[in-house]
Parts: C-alpha cells; structure tokens; sequence
C-alpha cells in the first residue's frame, strides 16, 4: 500500500498590521478580525470611532468623565496638562531637593515648572505630610540642569534609586549651585 501526502491548498497571503495583531490587509484596505466571533470588519469607521474616544492608561474613559478630551494619554496629569498651552514645550522651571524623615539620608533632586507644587503633590503619598522642600534654583532649561546635576552624581559614585540619592543636602545643593544657566538666584528654602 503507497501512502499519498494530503496537502490543503496553500490560503491567501495577506499582510499582517504591524501593530494590531488580529487585522490583515485585504482587496485594497485593512480589516479588523473579531477576537472570538472571527467577524471581519474594515478598519477605516473603527479607525474613525475611536478619534472621538479617549483612553488613559489603555482604559477607555467615556464622554461623561469631567476630564474627557479625546486622545490617548499615559496619565490624567497628563490630560490635564495637555491643555495647558506651551506647557509641553516650556523649559523654564527648578531643579529641587525633597527630603522625608522616613528615608533619612536619602533627597530626591527633580525638576518642576513649580518646586512648591511638586511639594503639594508628594504630600499626598503621606499620612503625615512630612516630605520638605529643602532647595531649589530656576534654570532657563530645568531639564537640562537636572541631567546635569544627576551626571555629576552618578560620576561621583553617589548611591542612587532612580531621582533619589543618599548625599547630604548641604552636598547635594553645592552640586545644584555648581550649575550654570540659572536666570534668578536660588532659593533656599531649608532656613
């Protein structure tokens, strides 16, 4: 007896979207294929739909939020923000020292369009709201400063966890004041 090879006839190839996993391009246009049901839909209204949704963290946010504004955003802050004309763009702002007894030794050094706000923000991670702004000095380019100030740290072998490093504050502020670019002078706000 001769065994005989049974093929299946080879199926259309189609070009799989590099992105979303379950649409393939077909007769011209991408198609969505339904998870479970396998229902093929084109792309083009879903497409269309979801510029008027919002998602913030992946989730779908519905038209009746406060905060609704149509986009896919990484946060709310960020939603907030976003309205915020020349808020993205601006560079001006403080490079800072936080401090919290619970962590001793430990200063965060950040940056913020606002130091004071930053502040205000911390403090709601603590039941005791006992984080404090030790220093903070405006830069021209906020963000430019603190890579600074974190590349001069991270060459001194300063322990760090992230923004957080293990450095007294009277070290960690000569570093900061070492920086050029500041627009007024600093504040120090630990006095």
């Amino acid at each position: 007896m001769k065994l005989t090879k049974i093929t299946k006839p080879e199926p259309e190839i189609f070009k799989v979207h590099p992105v979303k996993k379950n649409c393939i391009f077909k007769d011209g246009q991408w198609w969505w294929i339904g998870d479970s049901t396998g229902r093929v839909r084109r792309m083009e209204p879903l497409i269309e739909r979801n510029r008027e949704r919002m998602y913030v963290g992946g989730k779908y946010i519905s038209k009746s939020h406060p905060l609704y504004k149509p986009g896919t955003y990484k946060d709310f802050s960020s939603v907030a923000f976003s309205s915020l004309e020349g808020y993205e763009n601006s560079t001006e702002g403080y490079v800072y020292i936080i401090s919290n007894p619970a962590w001793d030794g430990w200063h965060k050094v950040g940056m913020a369009i606002d130091a004071w706000d930053r502040l205000r923000v911390f403090q709601t991670s603590s039941p005791f709201r006992d984080f404090q702004l030790e220093y903070c000095k405006y830069f021209k380019d906020r963000k430019s400063a603190e890579l600074e100030v974190h590349g001069l740290l991270r060459l001194l072998h300063t322990p760090r966890k992230g923004e957080w490093f293990q450095s007294p504050v009277e070290q960690l502020k000569k570093h900061i004041q070492s920086i050029k670019g500041e627009e007024h002078g600093s504040i120090d706000v630990s006095t």
